[in-house]
């Protein structure tokens, strides 16, 4: 099968990665990217488990800096998103940039004719076109991260736990004697454990919040705001306003340091406009696509119609209103199974609706 490398990141999923490739015939060498210029403590021992899987199946393991290439291609545009009042999805970034950009072509670079990860998806090769499709495990279905990879990038990757249930893989990490067999998953961003958005930019900015007014959907001002960056559109809590009945955050405006707030049902829209649009098949649909599409990684999929408006951009209408579509967040289409492409989702503009 040749040479492949693995993305290892010390957890449980690319650890089975690695023996599975192995029971397939490829030559394995483990690769952990290191992307901070200080390793924490929980970093030091994610690449120690990754260090004794590797040592227990006999196969290279290395850690390799990438800290500056994650801070200008991640972490610099995560930051710049929420200064311009959008909630971005950095893995989805990290995916394409780094995991299966950098380490790719470090993978060519040492002979490697693939890149392994334990992402829950699969790929399929119909004719000259590789599709990417919905894992088997579809409650672990990380499909929706990958939807930015190219043709060229799904040729050269492999998913071999795809096929599996997430269950299965923590049996075979135990049989194994794994260390991680039964390590907890990880759900938070990398760079933000805790889950404290507003104070990573605060300290990465090295500025404070800048607050400002909440407004009504009239413009009428109703109170103040923390600071853009410590809000979303959909969200409720902390917004510190009394109302006769519950307010949310409906639109974020950085040019004015404003935010508006409506009542839930002024949170619904049918339509969505999405730019940096990649078609899996590489080539761009010369009509409307009848599909089904998330607007969030946990959303439910919905009916829609995707009208392609060049190369990169598109604009959307569902059939059903859907709940705060995000700007910032990427909005997924899927035929079936199979992921027909994306985009990221843009602030809400004025223009003519298509019926």
């Amino acid at each position: 099968m040749g040479k492949a490398m693995i993305a290892m990141s010390g957890g449980v999923d690319s650890s089975v990665a690695v023996r599975l490739m192995q029971e397939q015939g490829a030559d394995c060498v483990g690769v952990m990217m290191s992307l901070f210029s200080t390793e924490t403590d929980a970093q030091k021992a994610a690449a120690a488990a990754a260090g004794a899987v590797a040592e227990r199946l006999g196969i290279p393991f290395h850690v390799v800096d990438y800290h500056e290439a994650f801070k200008k291609e991640i972490i610099d545009s995560f930051v710049r998103a929420y200064l311009h009042g959008q909630t971005p999805n950095p893995c989805i970034v990290c995916n394409k940039t780094m995991k299966f950009g950098k380490l790719l072509e470090l993978a060519e670079e040492q002979g490697c004719d693939r890149i392994v990860t334990g992402h829950y998806a699969r790929i399929e090769k119909d004719g000259e076109l590789f599709r990417l499709k919905k894992a088997e495990d579809q409650t672990k279905d990380q499909s929706y991260m990958l939807y930015r990879l190219s043709q060229e990038q799904l040729g050269k990757s492999r998913f071999p736990l795809g096929e599996y249930q997430k269950s299965e893989i923590r049996e075979l990490a135990e049989s194994w004697g794994f260390v991680n067999a039964r390590q907890k998953d990880s759900q938070d961003i990398c760079f933000v454990p805790d889950g404290d958005y507003a104070r990573v930019i605060e300290e990465y900015t090295k500025e404070g919040s800048r607050p400002g007014p909440f407004v009504d959907t009239n413009g009428n001002v109703l109170g103040r705001h923390r600071g853009i960056i410590h809000y979303t559109v959909g969200q409720r809590r902390g917004l510190g306003i009394a109302a006769p009945e519950p307010l949310y955050v409906c639109r974020i405006d950085p040019e004015q340091n404003t935010i508006e707030l409506g009542f839930r049902e002024q949170l619904f829209d049918r339509e969505l406009d999405a730019d940096e649009f990649n078609w899996i098949a590489g080539t761009v649909p010369n009509q409307p696509v009848r599909c089904r599409a998330k607007i969030r990684y946990h959303h439910a999929e919905e009916l829609c119609t995707v009208y392609p408006e060049g190369k990169e951009t598109a604009h959307i209408v569902f059939d059903e209103p859907q709940r705060a579509i995000t700007p910032g967040q990427s909005v997924v289409l899927y035929d079936g199974d199979y992921v027909l492409g994306g985009g990221t989702i843009l602030p809400k503009r004025n223009k003519t609706k298509k019926e």
